[in-house]
């Protein structure tokens, strides 16, 4: 007994599989996204074999690929946007045909799963390119300059000190240790250990 699969469902079961396979490759390590991809995967696979797909238009999805990738790398290119949209719809519409060689795909539901889809990618890899290109949080170069405290005795081998509300390891530059309190100025670092100078020198005994 042969089991009829709507063409409309597949196309989702399909179009779902790539969606969660996408975030999989940019969340990784959630594991969510993952067993979701494996599922959708299954079932889409299975609902391929059922039915007849038009490789052009699947060709077609695949090559709107390209000006999508090209509009995501640059702000304010809608007209790329626009035509891998475009030929998301079109290929997604025609991507199963019914017995008369049309779209067997239900046309509405091909624009707004096109269109829900490209804006979910879309936000995706922004927020991940964002995430790449930012700056370190804890960029200690910026410390360098500021002004702490000596929290405890600080020499040329071991100390700590406060600088921008954090307490910090730290060792001196100079032969005579700097006591608790001193207020002292960052000039260095080596790895996460502050290099500080005392702005007053203790004064010798």
């Amino acid at each position: 007994m042969d089991i009829l699969i709507d063409p409309t469902l597949a196309y989702l079961l399909i179009m779902g599989a790539s969606l969660f396979v996408l975030l999989a490759l940019l969340t990784t390590g959630t594991g969510i996204f993952e067993i979701s991809a494996l599922f959708c995967l299954i079932l889409a696979g299975y609902a391929v074999t059922q039915l007849d797909i038009n490789l052009w238009s699947l060709l077609l999805i695949l090559l709107s690929v390209i000006p999508f990738l090209h509009a995501m790398r640059r702000p304010k290119r809608y007209a790329a946007l626009a035509i891998s949209l475009l030929g998301i719809i079109v290929g997604s519409a025609y991507l199963f045909q019914d017995q008369k060689g049309g779209p067997a795909v239900n046309p509405i539901v091909a624009t707004l799963t096109s269109i829900l889809y490209a804006a979910l990618v879309w936000s995706a890899v922004q927020k991940t390119l964002q995430a790449h290109q930012a700056p370190p949080v804890h960029n200690l170069d910026i410390l360098i300059g500021q002004i702490g405290e000596a929290k405890t005795q600080i020499n040329q081998r071991e100390g700590s000190v406060q600088v921008a509300g954090e307490l910090w390891s730290a060792r001196c530059t100079g032969e005579t240790p700097i006591p608790i309190g001193y207020a002292v100025r960052v000039i260095g670092r080596e790895g996460f250990v502050l290099e500080v100078e005392a702005l007053s020198l203790p004064s010798q005994s």
